[in-house]
């Protein structure tokens, strides 16, 4: 049972699916931590493998860029193919200095000015929620693995290239100070809104690849291929 985006059958992909934004990030997770990996879509270049950690079953599939994108794939891994857990995993810019580089970020909310949720299913308010069930079996894989998580909301932007006038205080200042904003990417709020609408379970751990407090940044390499604590905090709360 295909889709116009993802030709895996079904039974072919997991009930729980991390999602990287990146397919190339995709295929590094399940090459380097799933045992038996194989390719189940390869449609638009959006891979997906499906693979077992510790003799679990776990698919990894890319979302790409932006709300629309990752609307579309989760909307269907949810609907079309039985999943009932997604996980993101990405990356995200730091609003904060309690998030340094290389940070393991963990959404508590996520925070938008889009209208991704409101036109898909009249839905009026500028925040959606994870799954409390999976952010609890986040913090205790962190925990287990003793990897610190920072805890926050997250800015899911439209937008990477903003033109915004705004001085002292900047919008990104703004939306850390009266939003509670730790840290931006642009996915999370339809995942989250999706999950909701179809009565599945999401959530989102991110690493800081750059920052507006810091000078500092990550290559596209290091993105692709290093953030892995992340990647470990997911596979650990898989079921």
């Amino acid at each position: 049972m295909s889709t116009p985006h993802n030709k895996a059958e079904l039974g072919q992909i997991a009930k729980t699916v991390l999602m990287p934004g990146d397919p190339l990030r995709a295929k590094f997770i399940a090459e380097t931590f799933l045992e038996n990996p194989r390719v189940v879509t390869d449609v638009r270049g959006m891979l997906g493998y499906t693979g077992t950690y510790q003799g679990r079953p776990i698919s990894v599939m890319g979302s790409g860029m932006g709300m629309p994108s990752i609307g579309i794939y989760s909307h269907e891994l949810y609907a079309q193919y039985g999943v009932e857990n997604i996980i993101r995993i990405g990356s995200a810019g730091s609003y904060t200095d309690k998030a340094k580089l290389y940070d393991v970020v963990l959404a508590t909310a996520a925070y938008s000015e889009s209208s991704y949720a409101k036109t898909m299913s009249g839905f009026e308010g500028d925040s959606t929620l994870p799954s409390a069930e999976l952010n609890d079996r986040l913090r205790k894989s962190a925990a287990a693995q003793g990897i610190p998580l920072v805890e926050g909301v997250i800015h899911s932007s439209d937008v990477f290239y903003r033109h915004d006038s705004r001085k002292n205080p900047a919008y990104w200042e703004l939306l850390r100070d009266e939003k509670g904003c730790v840290a931006v990417e642009m996915e999370s709020f339809a995942l989250f809104h999706n999950a909701a609408v179809l009565g599945k379970k999401a959530a989102c751990i991110l690493t800081i690849s750059d920052s507006f407090v810091s000078p500092e940044i990550t290559t596209p390499e290091q993105r692709q291929t290093t953030f892995t604590n992340m990647m470990k905090i997911a596979l650990g709360a898989a079921e």
